[in-house]
């Protein structure tokens, strides 16, 4: 990769995706070979006064072999220092930028997927708690690895290969762009946009219909889709971008109320394990039934977590205009993915889209989040009011609103 695009790279994290403040700490978590970028990350949070940058790299092979050898009583064990690291730097108001993918997809292929189910890692449950006390101004960037863009480009040879993922990874970012920052506000807009003409439609319920899919997803009273103007606010008002590339119009929805059967539009990678055509029927909330070509297993063990884990946590709308959509690819990486095509989440729920304090409790808990991928220009999305009206909202990928 060019020094001069990972040093905008790096800019672009610091300044406008985590927004390092004077005096804040800042946490860094990436692959072993993400420490170009990391070492750059560090320097501009040093630069803008940031009190310490504390690095750590996950070793993804050391991962396999937990799962191929560690005892089977022992794969869902967290070492409690992990989450009391989360909850250490919610308590410092601290800065954190992840580095994806921690484990190229298909790096678990081969192992049996329920005890690669069972090491939920490098996640850890306290994480959802900093989300929720937006303590943590934070942000997901891809980085490209080897092993990842050989799964991408399997027709290249490892060279070209992370070559052509860093090519797609430079625009889907913004970093073609002469000011990277500026064209995100653009599209950061455009997005917040449509979210606000959401919101004034009294939304029920969102209905999605297509090849093998006829889901209804029910929202509560207070879902909204548009907040802060397009980006995220931490509890001391320091605005950050969660997700950096990120395309999507999100909101939580009513765990008790999604009904009908949904077809993934796109591979979702768990931890490592790569699920393939993967089918779920939804009856009064749950999902009752988790089937797929490759892989099931892995996420069946995820879906059996906790009472939540098997109910939705998100709901989320991608236009055509997305820049990952449109170049038709499949990168089985969900941060990349769920920004090409609408998705839905099993697990824990956002508290920051819920505008009414009274409906909070409602909202889904778990340990566990897993997005996946459900939208294509063959499926329609639809609105449902709650005057009991029926309006289409994205047909082939356009917006109809």
């Amino acid at each position: 990769m060019d020094d001069e695009v990972l040093d905008r790279y790096a800019e672009l994290i610091v300044g406008f995706g985590a927004n390092v403040q004077p005096d804040q700490v800042l946490a860094v978590e990436g692959p072993l070979e993400a420490a170009p970028l990391v070492r750059r990350i560090a320097r501009g949070a040093y630069e803008r006064g940031a009190r310490y940058v504390d690095v750590v790299y996950y070793d993804a092979l050391v991962k396999r072999i937990r799962i191929e050898a560690a005892p089977d009583d022992s794969l869902e064990w967290v070492p409690p220092w992990l989450g009391r690291r989360m909850l250490d730097l919610g308590d410092l108001d601290a800065a954190r930028v992840v580095l994806t993918p921690f484990l190229p997809p298909g790096m678990l292929d081969g192992l049996d997927p329920a005890r690669a189910g069972r090491d939920r890692l490098p996640t850890v449950p306290e994480l959802f708690k900093v989300v929720d006390d937006r303590s943590v101004a934070w942000t997901v960037s891809p980085f490209v690895t080897e092993g990842w863009a050989r799964l991408v480009f399997p027709e290249l040879e490892p060279p070209e290969a992370v070559e052509a993922l860093w090519r797609d990874i430079t625009h889907v970012c913004r970093l073609d762009e002469p000011d990277p920052v500026a064209a995100w506000r653009h599209r950061l807009e455009e997005i917040w946009q449509v979210a606000s003409r959401l919101d004034g439609l009294d939304l029920d319920a969102l209905r999605f219909v297509g090849p093998a899919t006829d889901l209804a997803v029910g929202l509560l009273r207070s879902s909204r889709f548009a907040k802060d103007g397009g980006l995220s606010t931490t509890r001391f008002g320091v605005k950050h971008v969660p997700n950096l590339p990120t395309e999507e119009l999100y909101t939580t929805p009513d765990p008790e109320r999604t009904e009908g059967f949904v077809t993934s539009t796109k591979p979702l990678d768990v931890g490592g394990a790569i699920v393939q055509g993967l089918r779920v029927r939804f009856d009064g909330g749950r999902a009752v039934e988790i089937d797929a070509d490759a892989n099931a297993e892995a996420l069946r063990r995820r879906c059996a977590t906790d009472e939540g884990a098997a109910r939705l946590g998100e709901v989320a709308l991608v236009d055509g205009k997305s820049r990952i959509g449109r170049l038709g690819r499949t990168f089985f990486n969900t941060l990349l993915d769920e920004n090409a095509a609408s998705h839905i989440a099993f697990g824990d729920a956002y508290a920051s889209p819920i505008g009414d304090p009274a409906d909070l409790p409602r909202i889904n808990e778990s340990d566990i989040h897993i997005d996946f991928m459900i939208g294509s220009n063959d499926v329609t999305v639809s609105g449902v009011t709650r005057a009991g009206d029926e309006l289409p909202l994205l047909v082939g990928g356009a917006w109809q609103i």
